[in-house]
Formats: C-alpha cells, structure tokens, sequence
C-alpha cells in the first residue's frame, strides 16, 4: 500500500482534456495525503489522426498503453474516460476507483444557438459516435450526419472556423466599402463623413485584436467540412473549459440516451494494496454502482464498436433508474426500455435487464450492424466513442 511520503505515478493522455481530468484525480488523492505525478503517455488513438473512432480496434485504442504501462509496473495507475474503457479488462488489472460523476448527458452544440428542432432541413451535424449518429437520425432523418474527429478542442475549432471567417470578411468588406464611400468625388455632400456611421463597432483590425488565441488558430483552419452543429459529451466540454464560445442545447437524456460511463472517470491499477489504497480515498459509491450498471448491460448485449447503444444509470434511493436504447445504424429501428432496478441486487438485475432486451430484438440489431460495419472489431469494447467527448 502507498504510504505517505510516496509519489503516486498517475498515467494520463497528453491531451488538453485528458491533462485536466487527470489533474482533477490528481488534486483529489493530493488532498487526501497522497502525493501524485503525472505521467504522459502518447497512445494509439493519438498517433491515428484520420480513422473512425469505431475502427480503431477492439482494446482501446486510447486506452491499452496507459494500462500497458502500468501492468509492465513502469506507472502506478492510469486515468481513463470511462466510456472509452473496453469490458474485457487484463486479468491482473482492476478498476480501482471510479470518482464522483460529471453530468452524463450529451448536448448539440452550435455558434448560434439553435436547438436540434430549430436546425435547418438537410443540417450538417458532426460526431463520429455511431451512437449518436443514429440517436439523431432517428430524431431527425432529414440531418446530415458527417464524422468528426479529434480531441474537443479541435472539434470546437472545426465548428467555429467558418463562422469566424465569415464575420472576417463581412467585416473587411463593409470597412473597405465605407471607405470608399467616405472618399467619392467632387460631389460628396462634406458633411457626409461626420453623418456617416461606421457599419462596426470595431475595426478589422480591432475586432481581430479581441480574439482569444483559440479563435484565432479556429479562423485559420480549412475545415473540410461546414458544421451547422456537432454533439458532444457536456461534461467534456465543461471540462475542457470551451463553454464560452458556443451554444449548449441540453439533448433529452431519455431520446439522445448516453453512452455507458459516460462522464465518469475511472482509476485503473494492478489488483492489490495500492488499488485498495486508491479506491479508499477516490472511489464514489453512487457513481460506482450507476457505472457497474451500464457497463454490465453493455457487456451482456455484446454490441461493442459497432452497435449504437445507450445506456444510462441514476441511483436514488434503494432503485437504480435504468433506460436503455438499442438501435440500427440508420436509426430507423430499435429496442429499447426504462427500469427501476434494485441497487441491492444491480449486478444481477442488469444481466436481466440486458436478456431481456436481447430477445425483445437487441441481438438482432446488434448482429445486423456487425455485419454491415466492414472491419470494425465484434468485442463489447466502447472504442466507437473514444475521444468523443
């Protein structure tokens, strides 16, 4: 067991989101006496710029080297999203604490601020979640829905960069326009410069001068495609700290249902004194059971990186508020239920919960999308939403 005075090597992603979960877990053990250390570790997922999220293999690809690190026993534990962490675990490595959870609902996110009913018809709507994908077809058959990749930061930017350009040369015509204007010939009333009022409150220059340094790189960008919106996890984007340049539209939880673990870290480590160490002073009860719930669903259905599957658990009381939607790829058919479970016996009545939506018609859904997802891995991994925040 770590003792005090010892430094926990604590491996992380090098992302900006990733970074700032970390140091959320790190604070958390530092003020409980546990000294920690970030380490970064560049993963597989990283290095893999332009696949889809659900071919990226079925380990985790975000996930396998920082655990690698820590069974080699080269680091001490690793901090995971949790929905990006597969079912099947290695033998030796445990969960070992699972902190308090974010909110687990998803949210369209827009430079304007309009909701999915005020989008236009034929809208583009960026995520590479298949999940999502077919939540917002299901919705909304009309939308185009286009992927997109990249940590959230990247994604926020994509979004915003034709917007940004827009007012850009909106802004550099009108000035140019009002100078010329300004300066017509010999008949121009001369009282016409003071009357005239300028078409901004701000200069080109003045207005660009106003830009953060994020929005400044966002304008620079060549997106090669125009988002009208995107969806993303609300809990990373709250923790990425990018809620100022957009819109929120908070996504019904029960329509646009949550992927499994979704807003919930989780702290992995070897089975032992230090795992128990560990969830002694991180591990939250609630979130814990809430996450064994959805996780056990999921790993019963088996739909892994190629089945849009939601899942999402709220513990209250001795009940655990369960509701689950399984749909094709195209969003036009699904199976999908709401139950209260008992938070005594959760474990074994979300196995229930996942056979009985088996023989409702989940199994064939989740066969047919096997079948029509060209190498995508068939294991009950969530690698389809990795880095999907």
């Amino acid at each position: 067991m770590t003792t005090r005075g010892e430094t926990l090597r604590l491996a992380t992603r090098g992302s900006d989101l990733a970074l700032r979960q970390a140091a959320t877990v790190r604070d958390s053990l530092s003020s409980r006496r546990l000294s920690v250390e970030l380490v970064e570790v560049e993963t597989t997922g990283d290095q893999i710029r332009d696949e889809l999220i659900h071919r990226l293999g079925k380990t985790g690809a975000f996930v396998r080297s920082l655990d690698e690190k820590v069974l080699e026993g080269e680091l001490d534990a690793a901090v995971h999203s949790m929905k990006d962490m597969p079912t099947e675990r290695p033998e030796r490595l445990v969960v070992a604490a699972v902190p308090e959870r974010a909110a687990a609902e998803d949210v369209l996110v827009t430079p304007d601020g309009r909701s999915l009913d005020e989008l236009p018809e034929g809208a583009t709507v960026g995520t590479s979640s298949l999940r999502r994908k077919a939540q917002l077809l299901a919705e909304r058959d009309d939308l185009t829905v286009e992927p997109l990749r990249g940590n959230v930061d990247t994604r926020i930017a994509k979004l915003l960069a034709p917007s940004l350009q827009q007012e850009h040369q909106e802004r550099h015509e009108a000035e140019q326009e009002h100078k010329g204007d300004a300066g017509d010939g010999d008949d121009a009333d001369p009282d016409a410069d003071e009357e005239e009022e300028h078409p901004y409150d701000r200069t080109v220059e003045e207005w660009f001068d106003d830009l953060t340094e994020f929005e400044r790189r966002a304008m620079e960008r060549d997106p090669d495609v125009e988002y009208d919106a995107i969806v993303l996890a609300k809990a990373g984007l709250h923790r990425a700290g990018l809620t100022r340049y957009v819109s929120m539209s908070d996504l019904d939880p029960d329509r646009f249902v949550p992927a499994p673990g979704q807003g919930a870290l989780a702290v992995t480590a070897v089975d032992g004194d230090l795992a128990l160490d560990i969830k002694d002073r991180l591990d939250d009860p609630q979130t814990r059971v809430e996450t064994t719930v959805e996780r056990t669903i999921l790993e019963e259905l088996g739909g892994g990186c190629v089945a849009p599957i939601g899942v999402h658990a709220h513990l209250e009381g001795g009940v655990v508020h369960t509701r689950v939607r399984v749909l094709s790829q195209d969003g036009t058919e699904e199976v999908s239920v709401g139950r209260d479970i008992p938070a005594e016996y959760h474990i074994d009545a979300a196995q229930d919960l996942a056979a009985e939506l088996a023989e409702q018609g989940a199994d064939d859904l989740i066969a047919e999308a096997k079948r029509d997802s060209t190498g995508a891995d068939d294991d009950a991994a969530t690698a389809r939403e990795e880095d999907e925040e």
